[in-house]
């Protein structure tokens, strides 16, 4: 039997659609995350998430090349300075402490220096790793609000460190500027108290993915005007107020996932 469709009114489908697009949309919303926490959670899942956690990652930064390895809640930081040939010195920062070798042999080193050679070691890996680490114990997280930089909205998240696991630069502060829609990590910005204080505002560049892990290079600003304060730095960043320092970029990155 044939069936004329003359005149058949396809509203109801057009109502379907219109039903199911708005759905699709409410759910999008609602599980857009709100908190700091929840955007904290969400950007580091974006960037590598577990694999941080059961990882052998190895870069060279600078004068030195650098070990990152992660096994079940221990961790060793290496760094490698090949001063000749045939000299090799190694500082090593694990849960037990820290240790310095030349070639094999662990030599002395002064506490007032050890703590600085460990805040060194414990910096690039940090910076290195981010945002992984933005959930330690020590860490508290506060989302100020939203800013809009370089055309994109972001997420404006301060943080703070407890002086217990916080580390001995506890007393700096951190800001980051999260994408709305990627939920990566495009800017952050830091005071620092040692070697008579200041501040530093990045930006990242050259973002990539090795083994699922999100590797980034940095734009380092300082601010032409001492006035500029942490909290309005980015203010500074969109009005060209800040003056380029360095760049700082992570060479021959190789990442083994320690589960394959």
């Amino acid at each position: 039997m044939f069936i004329s469709t003359i005149g058949f009114s396809f509203a109801p489908m057009r109502i379907s659609f219109a039903f199911l697009s708005a759905l699709v949309l409410f759910v999008s919303c609602s599980t857009k995350p709100q908190t700091a926490q929840e955007i904290i959670d969400e950007t580091i899942e974006r960037a590598g998430g577990a694999r941080y956690e059961l990882s052998h990652i190895q870069f060279d930064f600078r004068d030195h090349s650098y070990s990152i390895l992660r096994s079940g809640g221990l961790f060793e930081y290496t760094r490698t300075t090949y001063l000749t040939p045939d000299s090799v010195l190694r500082d090593v920062l694990e849960n037990y402490g820290f240790k310095r070798f030349l070639n094999d042999s662990m030599i002395s080193v002064p506490d007032s220096m050890a703590g600085k050679y460990q805040a060194s070691v414990n910096s690039v890996a940090y910076f290195f790793s981010l945002p992984y680490g933005l959930n330690d114990i020590a860490v508290h997280k506060e989302l100020i609000g939203t800013k809009r930089i370089k055309g994109r909205d972001h997420f404006k998240i301060k943080v703070w460190f407890d002086a217990n696991g916080g580390g001995e630069d506890h007393q700096d502060e951190f800001y980051y500027w999260i994408d709305q829609d990627s939920l990566q990590v495009n800017y952050l910005a830091y005071s620092y108290q040692d070697d008579g204080g200041g501040m530093r505002f990045r930006e990242a560049v050259e973002p990539r993915y090795i083994r699922g892990i999100r590797i980034v290079d940095y734009l380092n600003y300082k601010a032409s005007d001492a006035s500029v304060k942490l909290e309005a730095i980015d203010d500074a960043f969109e009005q060209g107020g800040l003056e380029l320092l360095s760049r700082i970029e992570n060479d021959n990155v190789t990442i083994s996932l320690l589960e394959d």
